[in-house]
């Protein structure tokens, strides 16, 4: 019998089947790190078209202090870290907190990629943390959902040794971060998103939202995610199937659908690439329906990873602690 499939498609209908009956029995892909993304490949790939960009490294400000290497949450024998980022002034009342979270596609990158970003925003008046969360290597969504918000929980279990204001947290993101970043803070108190581990007696609710390149909706015109044409795409391997397969599931990652009046003030910072931040047009009407505070700001001409390399790295930090200033009424 002839087969209307050429070998390569039916290694790649082989692996959607066995991602499908992964996630069908809740089990998880091996944890093998993936490598792919980092600042340095980034750069690379970039420079080609953007000669004179640089990979920005500014020394860590006289101002701060830091802790590396704390566990935030166990998970049997899985050891969740963040680094954390200070003023060494003392303030009664605390100073906000933010915390950044990292791209790579749901299943590459490290927490190391936004420490240059976070030491000069906490040089600024902010503790800032930057966190492991599990990848799809390593666990399928939410996982990582359910680990950032634990982070945001320990942060306010130990508000009082790393001089926290818990009542104002903010969460930042780009890329497969910034998509976190924002349905985390469109799901505030969303039981279905907290998970079951690590300081529940917190709060893991944030009141600002940075969103830098971040889409807003897996299943939507502008979005480029799940096109599995090619093999599995970055999201098809974090959810653990197709998104003609289980929509549902696709659907209740974006923070788009998620926007209520509860939904804190949010800034989306952009590339000139359109997809990385599907939805954005349609979440702003709803957030204007609201009565939610919101600001976009874009670079022109400008690579999806220009957060870590000038001459886009201080505008960012601009923006960011603009806006945070705005929100949290810092004096």
């Amino acid at each position: 019998m002839t087969s209307f499939f050429s070998p390569k498609q039916w290694l790649f209908i082989g692996l959607l089947l066995w991602l499908a009956a992964q996630h069908a029995a809740g089990q998880q892909p091996a944890a093998q790190r993936d490598t792919s993304f980092t600042v340095y490949s980034a750069f690379v790939k970039a420079k080609k078209n953007y000669p004179d960009i640089s990979i920005a490294r500014p020394a860590a400000p006289a101002s701060i202090q830091s802790k590396m290497n704390l566990t935030y949450c166990t998970l049997g024998a899985r050891s969740l870290q963040l680094d954390i980022f200070y003023p060494k002034a003392k303030r009664k009342k605390g100073y906000p907190a933010v915390l950044f979270i990292y791209g790579g596609g749901w299943r590459s990158g490290e927490r190391s990629q936004h420490v240059p970003m976070a030491q000069q925003l906490a040089a600024k008046g902010y503790v800032t943390v930057t966190a492991d969360y599990r990848l799809s290597t390593e666990a399928l969504y939410p996982a990582a959902v359910h680990d950032l918000k634990a982070a945001i929980r320990w942060l306010r279990a130990n508000a009082r040794q790393y001089p926290i204001d818990t009542t104002r947290i903010a969460v930042w993101g780009f890329s497969a971060g910034g998509q976190l970043a924002s349905l985390i803070g469109t799901t505030n108190g969303d039981a279905q998103f907290e998970g079951d581990a690590c300081n529940k007696s917190h709060s893991s609710s944030v009141q600002a939202i940075v969103d830098v390149d971040g889409t807003l909706a897996f299943i939507h015109p502008e979005s480029g995610e799940g096109n599995d044409s090619k093999g599995p795409s970055a999201a098809t391997y974090w959810f653990g199937v197709s998104k003609t397969e289980k929509p549902d599931l696709w659907h209740q990652a974006g923070a788009l659908n998620h926007v209520t009046a509860k939904t804190p003030p949010i800034v989306f910072i952009n590339s000139a690439v359109d997809r990385m931040h599907a939805g954005r047009e349609d979440m702003i009407k709803k957030l204007d329906t609201y009565h939610i505070y919101h600001e976009t700001h874009t670079f022109p001409n400008s690579p999806h990873p220009f957060p870590l390399f000038n001459p886009w790295f201080e505008p960012t930090l601009s923006y960011t602690a603009a806006f945070l200033d705005k929100v949290f009424k810092v004096k």
